[in-house]
């Protein structure tokens, strides 16, 4: 071992002078907000939760319709079909190539898409997409 090089300990320390320096601006910027915070004027209308520039009325939390749930989902559902989508492009260009595996990935995709398809019509049948209900 060369007497020049740094040890590995030593080239932690200004990884450790970082770590130090933010776990004190963290604290100190609590610390500054708790001592400043216990001197201020406070009132009713400061201490009451502010939503939106809307006086709070009623409970905190409202029931949303099972349909926002339901709505939510078939997005995420389609969301997932389009990002399964855009590998199966890029590797189907390159698997054109290949005569043995052409026709097993264009029909792993056309019954991906067909149980989609499948999934989108129930969902039409049952008015899953009607906002009225």
């Amino acid at each position: 071992m060369d007497s020049s090089s740094p040890s590995q300990l030593a080239q932690y320390i200004p990884v450790l002078f970082l770590l130090a320096a933010a776990v004190g601006f963290a604290g100190g910027t609590l610390l500054i907000s708790v001592l400043l915070g216990k001197y201020a004027r406070s009132s009713k209308a400061k201490d009451t939760a502010y939503e939106c520039g809307k006086d709070p009325i009623g409970a905190g939390s409202s029931r949303f319709s099972v349909k926002f749930y339901l709505v939510a989902m078939l997005f995420i559902l389609f969301d997932i079909e389009v990002v399964f989508m855009y590998p199966w492009a890029v590797v189907y260009r390159d698997m054109l190539a290949e005569h043995a595996t052409r026709n097993l990935i264009f029909g792993s995709m056309i019954s991906f898409l067909g149980i989609l398809f499948a999934g989108y019509i129930y969902a039409l049948k049952k008015k899953a997409f009607d906002w009225k209900q």
